[in-house]
């Protein structure tokens, strides 16, 4: 793609394919920030209320880590509508067998695997970016990628359900999402259906595939960079996906916040990030991608995370007090935009399994702030969740101070790995 095919650095030819991502996400994120307390006013408590997106974490990051070789070993687009199709069944499985039933075992199940759906779709287009576009353009057009995600999971995802739980209940609500993500797929089918991606390795024997499937492991053992990168990018997202689950119980429950102000709240935080995804895509490229994440991402992830809590348990019911952190924490969690160019870029020779090792973390990180939440909720309440997820920020910044990625354009980055390269070899 020539420069004059990019608009702030998102790719024109794709532009339909991002608004796919975007609207697919508005449907997956209906019940982000709701559906933890729905499960408790069915009776169930805290921690398997957290239990359950334990385990969809978990689920999200088995298909983040397998989204990346597997888009590039069957194609972007086989990928995405498998995600899209398995979406759409499990959903129905937890609406009518779990939820409907009040099944405590088969909401576990049934919203476990539909975690599977959800990466594999977005995170294909994902790798799809990186088959078409050129390196010192992936920054920015994640940036985009994330904008859009910010767009459907936060925006659309958590407003209009403040508009819709009125009116049509939390059921109801939950049951729309179907449509939403029926309109993204079909949308990203018949938009991107001929991309022309990498298909070298589509029909390599099924040995090689496996192979490069384990390469999507063996890159965290043998490249120590990828390894912090990936912890990195875990911790990233612990404050989005810990924050969905423990805060209404503080906003709502504690503080008297009404569940629609408590949506209204997240979904300017995720307002936010439209626009700080894209700055911050732009302005890594100028910045440096790591330098950025270290000061604007961990270190303001940590302060902002800590306003969170504090600011409304000193105020109160205070709804435009509470904007404040929620603004914070939208400029400051995008900040870690780059990440999506740092991968690719550590190991150029398997793209796929680098872009997969990504995928692992930020799905791990869907796995990992809830993990946290249900072990320390029951010992150390809603503040030692916010504690442990700023430690882990201030721990990501000193990760930064190890790593090394060669930054197109950062010469000193570029000297330092190559001189790191050939001692290696020597």
């Amino acid at each position: 793609m020539q420069s004059n095919e990019y608009w702030f650095g998102l790719p024109k030819k794709m532009f339909w394919g991002f608004l796919a991502i975007a609207i697919f996400m508005a449907g997956d994120g209906f019940e982000m920030a709701f559906l933890s307390r729905h499960i408790t006013d069915m009776g169930f408590s805290p921690a398997q209320s957290a239990l359950v997106f334990t385990f969809y974490g978990l689920a999200a990051a088995l298909a983040a880590w397998a989204s990346g070789v597997v888009a590039e070993l069957i194609t972007p687009q086989r990928a995405m509508m498998i995600g899209f199709v398995l979406w759409i069944v499990m959903h129905a499985l937890f609406m009518t067998l779990g939820l409907g039933l009040r099944n405590y075992p088969l909401m576990v199940l049934f919203y476990g695997i539909r975690g599977l759906a959800y990466p594999l779709f977005i995170y294909s287009f994902m790798m799809m970016l990186v088959q078409v576009l050129p390196r010192e353009k992936l920054a920015a057009a994640t940036g985009w990628f994330w904008a859009m995600y910010s767009v459907g999971i936060g925006v659309v995802g958590s407003y209009l359900p403040s508009l819709t739980i009125p009116m049509l209940g939390e059921t109801g609500t939950l049951w729309l999402a179907i449509i939403w993500v029926a309109c993204g797929g079909v949308l990203a089918y018949f938009s991107l259906r001929n991309v022309p991606v990498d298909r070298s390795r589509v029909n390599l024997p099924m040995r090689d595939k496996m192979t490069e499937m384990s390469r999507a492991v063996t890159i965290l053992f043998t490249n120590q960079h990828v390894f912090y990168a990936c912890l990195i990018r875990i911790i990233n997202t612990l404050s989005l996906f810990g924050f969905a689950i423990i805060m209404p119980l503080l906003f709502v429950d504690r503080l008297g916040f009404t569940i629609s102000e408590w949506l209204q709240i997240w979904a300017v935080f995720f307002f936010v990030t439209i626009f700080t995804n894209i700055f911050w895509g732009i302005t890594g490229e100028k910045l440096g991608w790591i330098r950025q994440v270290r000061w604007f991402g961990c270190l303001g992830m940590a302060i902002s995370s800590l306003m969170f809590y504090y600011l409304p348990l000193y105020v109160g019911h205070n709804f435009w007090v509470a904007l404040i952190p929620a603004v914070m924490l939208g400029i400051f969690v995008a900040a870690f935009v780059p990440m999506t160019a740092v991968f690719p870029t550590l190991e150029p020779h398997h793209k796929g399994a680098a872009v997969s090792i990504y995928n692992l973390s930020a799905g791990l990180s869907n796995f990992v702030a809830p993990a946290i939440a249900s072990v320390m909720l029951p010992f150390f309440d809603i503040v030692g969740v916010v504690w442990a997820y700023t430690a882990l920020y201030v721990f990501a910044g000193v990760l930064t101070f190890i790593i090394r990625v060669p930054q197109p354009g950062h010469t000193r980055e570029e000297k330092v790995v190559k001189s790191r390269v050939a001692e290696q070899r020597s």
